[in-house]
C-alpha cells in the first residue's frame, strides 16, 4: 500500500492516548487521507497500560488488524519503557517519540537495542504551561504530527482549532490553552538520537 504510515500509541488509562489517536485520525482525514484510529481494549482501568493505533494512507486501507510492525511509536508515559516492550516490531527507519525528562542514556537500555530515531518531549512542562494541568495527550499529538510530517504545522493547527471548537463547544474556555499546548509542542519536540 502506497504511503501507508502505521503508528502505535502506548499510554496509561486516563492519559488520553486513545483520544489523541482519534484526533490524529480526524485531522489526517480532513487533509484527504484514508485513516484508521482505534484502541486495543482489554480490562482497562485508570493507570493501566493501554495501546491505540493509527493507519494513515493516500489509498484506501484494506488491513483491519492491530499494528505489529509500526513505523512510529508514541510513548505517552515513560514509566511504560520498563513495563512494556514499546519497541517491539518498530521499523528501524521510523521513530519512537517519548514523553520524558530523562536523558537518552538513562532509558536507552529499555529500548531493547532499537537503533532508529528517538525523539523526546517534556509533555508535562508543555501541558502545565499551556493548560495549567497535566494532559499529556495534546502535546504528544503535536509531537507525532511534527515527526511524521503527515501534514504541515499550519494545516494541523487549523484543523485542530475547528476540532476543538466542536469537541469543547460547552467549554470554549479550554480551546485557547489546548491550541497553545499544540503550538508549544511543535517547537519543543527534540531528536535525541
Amino acid at each position: 500500500m502506497k504511503n501507508l504510515i502505521e503508528i502505535r500509541w502506548h499510554g496509561r488509562g486516563g492519559q488520553g492516548a486513545k483520544t489523541a489517536s482519534l484526533l490524529l485520525a480526524d485531522a489526517a482525514f480532513n487533509t484527504g487521507k484514508y485513516i484508521q484510529g482505534f484502541p486495543e481494549y482489554g480490562p482497562e482501568r485508570m493507570g493501566a497500560p493501554i495501546t491505540a493505533y493509527n493507519r494513515i494512507s493516500d489509498e484506501p486501507i484494506t488491513i483491519h488488524s492491530n499494528i505489529y510492525e509500526p513505523d512510529y511509536v508514541v510513548v505517552v508515559d515513560d514509566t511504560l519503557l520498563e513495563a512494556v516492550n514499546v519497541t517491539a516490531g518498530l521499523k528501524k527507519d521510523g521513530a519512537i517519540i517519548i514523553n520524558t525528562t530523562k536523558k537518552y542514556d538513562d532509558f536507552k537500555d529499555n529500548l531493547k537495542g532499537y537503533d532508529g530515531n528517538v525523539y523526546c518531549i517534556d509533555a508535562r512542562k508543555v501541558s502545565i504551561e499551556a493548560l495549567g494541568k497535566y494532559f499529556p495527550n495534546t502535546p504528544m499529538l503535536a509531537a507525532i504530527v511534527k515527526v511524521t510530517g503527515i501534514m504541515s504545522d499550519e494545516e494541523f493547527l487549523n484543523d485542530m482549532q475547528g476540532s476543538f471548537k466542536h469537541k469543547f463547544a460547552k467549554k470554549p474556555e479550554v480551546i485557547e490553552g489546548n491550541m497553545k499546548a499544540l503550538s508549544l509542542a511543535l517547537k519543543e519536540i527534540q531528536k535525541v538520537k
